[in-house]
């Protein structure tokens, strides 16, 4: 920042806070100037606008008139020293803040607006910091309060730094040509190796023609009505991801404990019957199979987390955690609605569903990698007859239509045989098949994918050529 003259300081520095017996963050001087850059430069609010609010600043003082000065520029008035002045003589607030004089010298203290952006950043830091102080302060003391449940205040501690982490996350705009470049470079890479698929592959060679893959980004819900396999599917997406291909991948289980989990990889990678392997009853074949096989599977490069009613918050951590430090290329989630928002305060279910979706999404982005997110679908498919009644429908979608909004994909698990339905409009077998609906894709085609279905290794597989006549 550039000064000129030394001058009469009106606001005195508390030196410390009564309610913490410290110094608190704070950076009286950078709030000064930035006060003063926005009184001489007409353009500044907009670019801190974004990073301050009135309680960024630390005195009382400063508060009142960037609030002065945010009220007019949001009328779209000019912002200077007489504007200003005359705006908080309206608001009753000149004399509070020292009078004329005061926003005067504010304003003759700098002499450039030029390092605004970053003195801004450097306040709002001290102002998150102060939150955080807050915040922990507020859980210490209920802490030592014998009449507060500690998994309320778990909950309550946790989405109270949630919160503050959200709001702490900005983003500024680009140029076009920087988006173009992007697209540019993954057009060119995709060109480069004609043939290879863009995304992380499924394994399953009709569903990787049409979505080239897992994409980046992308959050992908896997629904379904229960016994359609939904776990299944997951999991063998996971074994043809992880195993065959030694993608680092995240399951996060919310429904199923490891060793459940565990058992039915095992199952898939064996061919032996899941209920064989729960309960031990192996033929001295299969315990060669098992013995065999199991090494494959104990190296793939697979994470489970089978912690019991998740949060956002524990979720995010986690999974910062694992691309960080194991390079994690693909999260699962299983599934959506046992999720919760721990500490946040919703209206309704539906509405804490509607976050948690948004948040899934914003992970994809953050982490720059997939997010295949398991749902349950309403019963309106049981009370619906025929082939096509008993298909999935996006309305289906259970709790929130926010999912079907905020999925880049959605993708239903439906296998026709469970409500006896054997044939379908072609006059394709369906007795063993599973149809994959893609009833969303926003990059690429919707339709449906047979898959076969191995019921007693909880398996998907890639169909005889003939069943797709």
């Amino acid at each position: 920042m550039v000064y000129k003259k030394n001058s009469r300081r009106t606001d005195k520095q508390q030196p410390i806070d009564p309610n913490y017996a410290h110094l608190q963050p704070q950076a009286p001087e950078i709030e000064r100037a930035v006060l003063g850059a926005l009184l001489i430069d007409k353009d500044a609010f907009e670019t801190v606008c974004k990073w301050l609010t009135p309680e960024t600043f630390y005195l009382p003082n400063h508060q009142k008139i960037y609030s002065a000065i945010r009220d007019l520029a949001m009328a779209e008035k000019p912002v200077d020293v007489l504007t200003v002045t005359e705006k908080l003589a309206k608001m009753g607030l000149l004399e509070d803040i020292g009078g004329p004089a005061t926003i005067g010298e504010i304003s003759g203290r700098v002499a450039t607006s030029a390092n605004i952006d970053y003195h801004a950043r450097i306040l709002a830091q001290k102002y998150l910091k102060r939150q955080l102080i807050s915040t922990t302060s507020d859980i210490q003391t209920k802490a030592f309060d014998d009449t507060i449940d500690v998994d309320d205040l778990m909950e309550h501690a946790e989405g109270r730094i949630y919160e503050l982490a959200k709001r702490d996350i900005k983003q500024d705009f680009c140029d076009i040509k920087e988006a173009v470049k992007e697209s540019y470079d993954k057009t060119m890479r995709a060109y480069s190796n004609k043939g290879e698929l863009t995304g992380v592959p499924t394994g399953y060679f009709r569903l990787d023609e049409v979505t080239n893959g897992w994409q980046n980004t992308d959050f992908i819900v896997l629904a379904g009505r229960p016994a359609m396999g939904k776990t299944s599917f997951a999991l063998s997406l996971l074994k043809n991801i992880a195993v065959d291909r030694r993608i680092p991948s995240a399951f996060f289980s919310l429904e199923m404990s490891k060793v459940q989990l565990a058992d039915r990889l095992i199952a898939n990678v064996t061919d032996i019957e899941v209920t064989k392997i729960a309960n031990g009853q192996l033929s001295d074949i299969e315990l060669s199979q098992y013995d065999s096989n199991l090494p494959t599977l104990m190296d793939a490069p697979i994470y489970i987390d089978d912690t019991p009613g998740l949060s956002l918050m524990e979720l995010r951590t986690k999974a910062r955690r694992l691309v960080r430090e194991h390079g994690v290329k693909i999260l699962f989630v299983d599934y959506l609605q046992l999720m919760n928002a721990n500490g946040m305060h919703f209206s309704s279910r539906q509405e804490e569903v509607s976050t948690i979706s948004r948040s899934l999404k914003g992970l994809a982005k953050e982490l720059n990698l997939p997010v295949i997110a398991l749902s349950q679908l309403n019963r309106g498919v049981e009370s619906r007859e025929g082939l096509e009644g008993k298909r999935p429908q996006l309305s289906d979608l259970r709790e929130s239509g926010a999912i079907e909004q905020d999925a880049d994909m959605v993708l239903f698990v439906h296998r026709p045989e469970y409500y006896n339905i054997y044939q379908d409009d072609n006059g394709r077998d369906l007795r063993g098949m599973a149809q994959m609906i893609i009833a969303k894709h926003r990059k690429g085609a919707t339709g449906d994918i047979l898959l076969s279905f191995k019921a007693e290794f909880t398996r998907f597989e890639n169909p005889e050529y003939s069943a797709l006549r």
